[in-house]
C-alpha cells in the first residue's frame, strides 16, 4: 500500500466514519484505516449490544472483556449531523425518549423532560451501535468517501516534514498530509502525547433484551440502596438494562436478573434477561489533541464514564467541528504549516473540545457517583432537585447543551 493521501483516518468506528463523511462533503477524500477485518454488520441487535474492548488495561477493562456500546444520540449531536444527512438516517430507525424518570422502591422521585428542551431534537434517540455505524457509513458513501480499508492495523505514525508516514502491521505503508486518530483508547500509543487516567472502582452488568416492562418509551433510573439500575427503551421492542454491581463471582446473567427483579420490582422484566456483559469505567484523556499533523478525537483523545451517554456524542462533535478546519488547511496548501489565522482556529478548536471533554467528564462522574449504593438521603436530594427548575438544567446537560459547540448547532423548535 503506498501513495499520498490528503487525510488518513485511523479507526472506522462511529466517530471516524462521521469525520470521513464530513470531509467528503467538503471535497476531501479521507483514507479510512480499520484494524477490524470486516465492516460492522448493518443488522439489528443480534450482538446484544456488546463489543470487544479497545482498552489495554486490567480488570473489567481488559482486551478480552466485553463492554457496553453506546446507544444514546443527544440533541446537540443530532443537530450537528443534520447537514450531512446523517441525522435523518439515524432517526429513521431510532426510538425517541422524551422523558426520563427517577425511582426508588417503586416510587417516582421526579422526571427529566427532554421534550421541553428548546432544541430541534427534544429527545434522546436510542439506536444500537451497529445501526449507528451503518447509518454513518451510508452517509459517508453518499458523499463519495472512499471505502474503509479493513484489516489495516496501524503500527506507527512517523512525521516526515510536510506529511506523515503511516506504517501498518503487515509491513505496508502510506503517506498522508494529515492524520486523525479515532481508533479508541488502544490507538493512543500512536501519538507522542501522555495520557492522564482516573479509573473508578465501579463495576456494572449490562444486557439488551426483549422489553417486558410497562415503561414504554420512558428511560427509568432506579436509585436502589444496592446500586443503580438504568433502563432504556431500544428499537424493535427491546430494552437495555445497566446495573451497578459489587465485584463478585457467579453467572453474570443470573446476577443481573436478580438485580432487575429487586431494583425494578418486576419479575417479568427480570425473566427477559438471558445474558449479561460486565464492564468497568474510567475517565482518562490525552494532555493535548494535536501533535503537528496528527490529531486525536473521540475516545482516543478523551474517555469519560459511559454512565450518562456522553462519550460517543462528544466524539461526534469533535469530528463535525474539526472537518471544516482540515478542509481549510488543505485548500490553503497543506504542504506548508497552517497560516496564522488557521493556527489560531485550530488552537481555539482544541481549547473548546478539551473544555467539552472536561464538562462531559464531570457530568459522567456525577452520574457514576449517583449510581453507587446509596442511602435514602441521596434519593431525597434527587427528588428535591427534580421538583425545582434544576430539572431543566439537568435535561440541558444530558443533551450536551453545555458543550461549547452547542451554540453553533442550537436550532429553535
Amino acid at each position: 500500500m503506498s501513495g499520498l493521501a490528503d487525510v488518513a483516518v485511523v479507526g472506522a468506528g462511529p466517530v471516524g466514519v462521521l469525520l470521513a463523511a464530513e470531509l467528503a462533503r467538503r471535497g476531501v477524500a479521507a483514507v479510512g484505516l480499520e484494524r477490524r477485518a470486516d465492516a460492522v454488520p448493518d443488522g439489528g441487535d443480534g450482538d446484544g449490544g456488546r463489543e470487544v474492548s479497545t482498552h489495554d488495561t486490567s480488570g473489567d477493562r481488559a482486551d478480552a472483556a466485553l463492554r457496553s456500546r453506546a446507544v444514546g444520540l443527544h440533541a446537540t449531536a443530532l443537530a450537528a449531523m443534520e447537514a450531512s444527512g446523517a441525522t435523518d438516517r439515524l432517526l429513521a430507525g431510532a426510538r425517541l425518549v422524551r422523558v426520563g424518570e427517577a425511582r426508588r422502591g417503586g416510587r417516582t422521585l421526579g422526571v427529566v423532560r427532554f421534550d421541553r428542551l428548546h432544541a430541534r431534537h427534544p429527545y434522546v434517540a436510542t439506536l444500537p451501535q451497529p445501526r449507528t455505524e451503518a447509518a454513518l457509513a451510508r452517509t459517508a458513501q453518499v458523499w463519495g468517501a472512499p471505502a474503509v480499508r479493513h484489516g489495516a492495523a496501524v503500527a506507527a505514525l512517523i512525521p516526515r516534514g510536510d506529511r506523515v508516514e503511516v506504517r501498518l502491521d503487515d509491513g505496508g505503508a502510506l503517506e498522508a498530509r494529515i492524520v486523525v486518530v479515532a481508533g479508541g483508547i488502544r490507538a493512543r500509543g500512536l501519538l507522542p502525547l501522555p495520557a492522564v487516567a482516573r479509573p473508578y472502582p465501579d463495576h456494572y452488568l449490562m444486557t439488551d433484551c426483549g422489553d417486558t416492562s410497562d415503561d414504554g418509551d420512558r428511560a427509568v433510573v432506579h436509585l436502589d440502596p444496592r446500586g443503580v439500575l438504568e433502563s432504556f427503551p431500544l428499537p424493535g421492542g427491546r430494552r437495555r438494562y445497566v446495573a451497578w454491581m459489587s465485584a463478585g463471582e457467579g453467572d453474570p446473567a443470573a446476577r443481573l436478573r436478580e438485580a432487575v427483579a429487586q431494583r425494578s420490582g418486576s419479575d417479568a422484566a427480570a425473566r427477559a434477561v438471558d445474558d449479561a456483559s460486565p464492564f468497568g469505567v474510567a475517565r482518562s484523556g490525552l494532555t493535548a489533541m494535536r501533535a503537528g499533523r496528527v490529531f486525536a478525537i473521540g475516545d482516543t483523545a478523551h474517555e469519560v464514564s459511559p454512565i450518562g451517554g456522553q462519550g460517543m456524542n462528544l466524539g461526534f462533535l469533535d469530528a463535525v467541528t474539526l472537518a471544516p478546519l482540515l478542509a481549510r488547511w488543505l485548500r490553503e496548501g497543506a504542504e506548508g504549516a497552517p497560516s496564522v489565522s488557521l493556527r489560531a482556529a485550530l488552537d481555539a478548536w482544541e481549547r473548546a473540545r478539551r473544555t467539552a471533554a472536561s464538562r462531559s467528564g464531570r457530568i459522567a462522574a456525577v452520574n457514576t457517583m449517583l449510581g453507587r449504593p446509596s442511602r435514602a438521603a441521596g434519593a431525597e436530594a434527587v427528588r428535591f432537585a427534580l421538583a425545582t427548575p434544576a430539572r431543566t438544567v439537568l435535561a440541558h446537560a444530558y443533551a450536551m447543551g453545555f458543550d461549547p459547540a452547542a451554540r453553533s448547532y442550537r436550532v429553535p423548535r
